[in-house]
Parts: structure tokens; C-alpha cells; sequence
């Protein structure tokens, strides 16, 4: 409420009460099967074809997963959810590299990022990173590493992950960073103890620096940070003090004097890494160790933030001087693939020979046991329970009266109801006889699913056979659909000489207008093929036997108003159960029924015959109110499919004038 204070005009916004609806997504669909990888145990979506390839394969012969995908895509399906099963014992391939260092110990675990046989498949190349300075044939220098993801005798990389580091917290450690790898995952070998102390050789014979004037540079222990040191300061006769820097020995020397009395700059560094500091003549050069080893051990040259003063160039120290600095990680670092040109020298993910120098130990990936039983089918069901904006699910090519029936029962039993489920028959079944035996396995039988057949022919997309191959329609009839939705409304039947299959180049068998006759009454969708209109759904009935909810239409009409006014009102809890709540709650509701009575979506000529919304005093009594109940009666008059179009035609008796 605005508060006045002086003569004049306020203006204040005011609510107009219209919290529009939004129509919910009715094209969704969820697919149930057996793939080449991917993950199990969740559903994942795609918005494509080429995206499903990358995430779980291509064609198998034992699965119509991936056929009906393609199908669900090339006849309108704009995105949906993938939930691979698999049977028990599947193994992902993995691959145990060894480290560098002379006693070799397992360095760095290589896993396939999902199970299955594929991942045999996949060949990985080690070799020294980009960043290193120094000596690059010497496989012990270099701390830093590249990973080169392969698959088996191909040439060009799938994927290339370079400078990794094996330090945990770094930016570029190999964990973090091969986490978003679409085909590996990897894991350092926490329980290794081949560390080191991190050490800075020198380039070349240091120069003396009595005279210079250039004693000052910058020094890095452990990771602590850099600080500022001052060679002259070890000048004296005191204990670890030396007379001059005229010689190599003095100052190595003098460059342990004062290090050793810095103190640490953060509480996480052990003070140890510059109390047992060391630094020696080593093959005429400077080489200065860290005191203490450890994977983020290491010993970092800077030149001086006093150019004119600085040493390092002098002492031929750091990597801008080319010195070499190898941390406390780099021997735990995978080794180098042996030499030689790809593939030849790959290591092979899932089947490479173990163990030798390199490997120490090599997991095969496998598929599992073969999926026997329809349970596995139903359980994954379950995967679907938290995934709230799928609406068409369908398990192809598995045409079981089990899963339909347990599908349907799925769908039906959501705590929103909101599913619908798509079922395939066998592909065996293509007579009456074997359609009406499949229906009536069907257990429990309800609105919440539709039954097509026959098969569908395609091309095979592997070039295998030259012949078209027969694949499941429930992928043809999800994009369908999903195109029907989009094009005319979740109202309009999935059926008729509008709904021709996309890429079909035939039928398992082509049924009769007579055969049809005695397929509909038991409600059974057939896909028939007509000269003129080419290969159509020429059915829209749902398994129920209840009129009211006897054609996919009206029931997924139904599930489309359900989801949208719930997702719509959700404002409306903990409001004040009242008037004017129920006014708010007509006024909403009665909006989004009128838009959809004018794009078509009802019967009846005039709003008051096509839908009705009740919210007052008789839908929620004193009772509900004190139970905080507020009830919303919502009708509609859906409309429903022209399936038996009937022209009378009579003669008209010649007539004299």
C-alpha cells in the first residue's frame, strides 16, 4: 500500500489476479532397451540422433533400441529420455597404467565411462606435456603429460587432454580434467608411495656472483608461494655462512643458508619443505631439492622482481633460463606408450597384455549376461519415478504381453498419472489369431497405453543387409506422436492419412479392411498400407474397453489438462482458503480452457457446452476448509476421432418435366 505524505498523485501496480497456465509437454518420450554403452541405472535425454550415437553407440543385432531412436527422430520427435538396461556380471574395461619410477608401482587407473564390450575397443596414448621444459627424450624429466584418446585402429584422436598433472588441486589435475571426457574416466592411485622431493636443476655451469651485483631471486617451495631471497645474506663467518660467491660450492651453499631461515607463508605448508632444504653441485650444475617429498613436493625458480639484481640468469636456474623442475608427482606419472607409430603403440583400454614395465593390471569390458526375462524391462520403469516431464514411454522391440501390461500399469499408477505407454507386439505376431492371444495376456488393461502392429520395414542402417530388416513400430509412432502434437494438438487422433510413417518401406504383413474388422473391437491399432496415402496409422484406440476413455486422444487430452492445471495452481497452496481463492482459481483455469476451446481442442459450439470450471461454497465446504482443502471441479466435452465415417447414397428416380 503506498503511504501518502504530500498532496499529489501515486501510482502503485496492482496484481490483476491472471497467473496464466502453461500448456505442458506432451511429446516427450522415454525409451527402454539394450545399448553398445551409456549409463545404467538413469535416464538420460537426448535432443538427436547424432547425440544418442556419441552417448550410447550405434545399430546392435540383438536390440531395437537405437532403430527406434532413429525412427523417434526422423518422424517428428524432437527430444527424449534413455534408459539402458543390461544383464548381471556387465564389466566396463579398464586399463591399470605403471609409474615411473624404478620400482614401479600402479599409477594412474584408465576406466571406459561406461560398461560394456565397446570399451574394449578404446586405446589411450601417454606421452610427455607441452609445458616442460628441458630434455624431452628422457622419460624421467617432464612432469606434466598428455592423454590422447584413440579408438582401436583408427588414426585420429576422438579426444586429447594435455599438460595433466597428477597433484590433487591443481587446475589441471588429471581427475578434474578428464571428467568431462565423453568415452574415459580416470582415478590416480591414492596409496602409492613412489613421491619424491621436487627439485630445479640447472641449465648450464653456474657463473660466480662475487662482484656482480647480482645476487637476488625469487624461490617457490612446496607450492607456499614465492619469496624474495638475497644470496649476499649468507656473506660471514657464522655456521652455514660462506666467505664469497666466487665458487659453485660457496653458492650452493649460500643458496641453502637462506632458504632454510624462510618462514612458511600458509599454515596448509609443512615448514620442513625449507628447514631440510638442500642444494648441491650435481654434474657441474645447481641442483636444489626440496626438504621434503611429497606428490606437490616441488622447487620453483623466479627471476627478481629487481631486474638489474637478479641471478637467475647467472645461475642458469628456472624454467626461463631452460632448468628443469621436476615436482613430487612426476614419477608417479603414467610412463610414455613404448615407441613407434599409431596404433601401434596404444595401450589398449580393455585388452591389452598384463602385466609388464607399463601396465599393471587390464579389466575387460563385457555386456553382461544376456537378458533372459522381461523383469529387467519392468524394473527400469522405475528409473522413469523422478523424471516429471516424460509423457510416452515405450520398451522396443520387447513384445511381451508382460511389459505392455506392466508399461500401462506403470503409467496409470504415477503419482501424477501423467505417462502414456506405446506397446509393440512380437514380431512373430502378425496374424489375428496371434494378435488376439497377445491382447489377451495383457494384465491389468486400462486407457494409460496403446498397442500397434505389425512390424515395420527399414532400410538396415548398418549396410549389412541389402534387404529392408523388420523393426518394431513403437519408435515410428512416438515421432508421430510427437509430430501430430506439434502440428495440430494433443486432441487430434495419431491416426488417419495425416500420420504416414516416415523412412517405412513396408509392412510384416498387410492386413485387410475384413482382418482389421476383427482386430478393432479388440483394440488393436493397425498400421495398414493404402496405395494413395502410403504406409499410416489406421488406428487410435486405447487398451481400455471403458467408453469413456476408449480412444488415445481423449485419454492423453486428459493427461495433458491434469499436468498443466497442476503445475499451473501450485501458487494457490497455503493462499487463504476463501472467495477470493476460489475466485483466482476459476479465473486461471477458466483462461487456459478458453485458449485451448479456440485453437479447437473441444466440443461443442459454445464455451458453456465444451468446458466448465466450479470453485465456490458447494465444492469446498466449512469442512474442507477446516481441513485446508480447496476442490476444483474442471469438465470438458473432448472430441473425439471420426473412426467409421458412414455416406448413404441413394438413386434419385428419373423425373419427367
Amino acid at each position: 500500500m503506498v503511504q501518502v505524505a504530500y498532496p499529489g498523485v501515486y501510482v502503485e501496480e496492482v496484481s490483476s489476479g491472471v497467473r496464466p497456465i502453461a500448456a505442458a509437454s506432451t511429446s516427450i518420450a522415454a525409451f527402454i532397451g539394450v545399448a553398445e554403452k551409456g549409463l545404467l541405472g538413469k535416464a538420460v535425454r537426448v535432443y538427436n540422433f547424432t547425440e544418442y550415437q556419441n552417448k550410447y553407440g550405434g545399430f546392435l543385432g540383438n536390440s531395437f533400441l537405437s532403430h527406434s531412436v532413429y525412427q523417434f527422430f526422423n518422424n517428428g520427435g524432437s527430444q527424449c529420455s534413455i534408459i539402458r538396461v543390461s544383464g548381471e556380471n556387465t564389466e566396463s574395461a579398464a586399463i591399470t597404467l605403471n609409474d615411473r619410477g624404478l620400482s614401479a608401482q600402479a599409477s594412474l587407473i584408465i576406466t571406459a565411462s561406461s560398461p560394456g564390450v565397446w570399451g574394449n575397443r578404446l586405446a589411450v596414448l601417454i606421452t610427455n606435456g607441452t609445458n616442460d621444459t628441458g630434455d624431452k627424450t628422457d622419460n624421467l624429466l617432464g612432469n606434466e603429460f598428455d592423454l590422447t584418446v584413440f579408438m582401436e585402429g583408427e588414426t585420429s584422436p576422438l579426444e586429447r587432454f594435455q599438460n595433466l598433472t597428477m597433484v590433487p588441486g591443481a587446475a589441471n589435475f588429471v581427475e578434474t580434467v578428464i571428467s568431462a571426457s565423453k568415452y574415459i574416466r580416470v582415478a590416480v592411485n591414492q596409496a602409492t608411495t613412489n613421491f619424491q622431493a621436487g627439485t630445479s636443476r640447472g641449465s648450464g655451469v653456474p657463473t660466480p656472483l662475487a662482484g656482480t651485483g647480482r645476487t637476488w631471486m625469487r624461490i617457490n617451495v612446496n607450492g607456499d608461494g614465492y619469496q624474495e631471497i638475497h644470496l649476499e645474506d649468507a656473506l660471514g663467518a657464522g655456521p652455514g655462512q660462506v666467505a664469497d660467491l666466487a665458487t659453485d660450492a660457496n653458492i650452493a651453499v649460500a643458496i641453502v643458508y637462506v632458504v632454510t631461515r624462510l618462514t612458511k607463508q600458509r599454515a596448509s605448508t609443512n615448514q620442513n619443505a625449507f628447514d631440510n632444504f638442500a642444494c648441491v653441485v650435481d654434474s657441474g650444475v645447481l641442483l636444489l631439492t626440496s626438504g621434503l617429498a611429497g606428490l606437490t613436493s616441488a622447487v620453483n625458480i623466479a627471476p627478481s622482481v629487481n631486474g638489474s639484481q637478479n641471478c637467475t640468469a647467472l645461475l642458469n636456474l628456472g624454467t626461463l633460463e631452460e632448468g628443469v623442475e621436476t615436482g613430487g608427482a612426476a614419477i608417479i606419472r603414467p610412463r610414455n606408450n613404448p615407441a613407434g607409430t599409431p596404433p601401434d603403440n596404444f595401450f589398449l583400454v580393455g585388452d591389452n597384455a598384463a602385466p609388464t614395465a607399463d601396465v599393471a593390471a587390464v579389466t575387460a569390458g563385457s555386456d553382461g549376461d544376456p537378458i533372459n526375462n522381461d523383469q529387467a524391462y519392468i524394473e527400469a520403469l522405475q528409473l522413469l519415478n523422478d523424471v516429471d516431464d516424460v509423457s510416452l514411454i515405450s520398451v522396443p522391440g520387447i513384445g511381451s504381453s508382460a511389459v505392455v501390461g506392466a508399461g500401462i500399469n506403470y503409467c496409470a499408477n504415477r503419482s501424477l498419472s501423467d505417462c502414456f505407454f506405446i506397446g509393440d507386439m512380437s514380431q512373430d505376431d502378425d496374424t489375428v489369431d496371434e494378435a488376439k492371444t497377445f491382447m489377451a495376456a495383457i494384465s491389468p488393461k486400462n486407457s494409460y497405453g496403446a498397442v500397434y502392429l505389425p512390424w515395420v520395414k527399414m532400410l538396415d542402417p548398418t549396410g549389412i543387409s541389402p534387404d529392408p530388416i523388420l523393426a518394431p513400430p513403437s519408435g515410428f509412432v512416438a515421432g508421430l506422436y510427437a509430430k501430430t502434437d506439434g502440428r495440430r494438438g494433443v486432441w487430434k487422433a495419431p491416426a488417419g492419412t495425416e500420420a504416414a510413417l516416415g523412412n517405412a518401406l513396408g509392412l510384416a504383413a498387410n492386413f485387410t479392411d475384413v482382418q482389421q474388422g476383427n482386430l478393432n473391437p479388440l483394440n488393436i491399432n493397425v498400421i495398414r498400407q493404402f496405395a494413395s496415402s502410403g504406409i499410416i496409422l489406421w488406428g487410435a484406440r486405447t487398451i481400455s474397453s471403458d467408453p469413456e476413455w476408449h480412444y488415445v486422444p481423449v485419454r492423453r487430452m486428459g493427461i495433458f489438462l491434469r499436468v498443466s492445471i497442476y503445475r499451473g495452481i501450485q501458487w494457490a497452496v497455503f493462499e487463504p482458503n476463501d472467495v477470493e481463492l476460489w475466485s483466482s482459481l476459476r479465473l486461471n483455469i477458466s483462461s487456459f480452457m478458453m485458449t485451448l476451446y479456440r485453437q479447437g481442442a473441444f466440443q461443442g459450439s459454445m464455451p458453456s457446452a465444451a468446458f466448465f470450471v466450479k470453485c465456490d461454497g458447494e465444492t469446498t465446504t466449512q469442512d474442507d476448509i477446516n481441513a485446508g482443502i480447496v476442490n476444483v471441479l474442471v469438465g470438458f466435452a473432448p472430441l473425439k476421432p471420426a473412426e467409421f465415417v458412414i455416406v448413404k447414397i441413394s438413386q434419385k428416380a428419373g423425373q419427367t418435366v
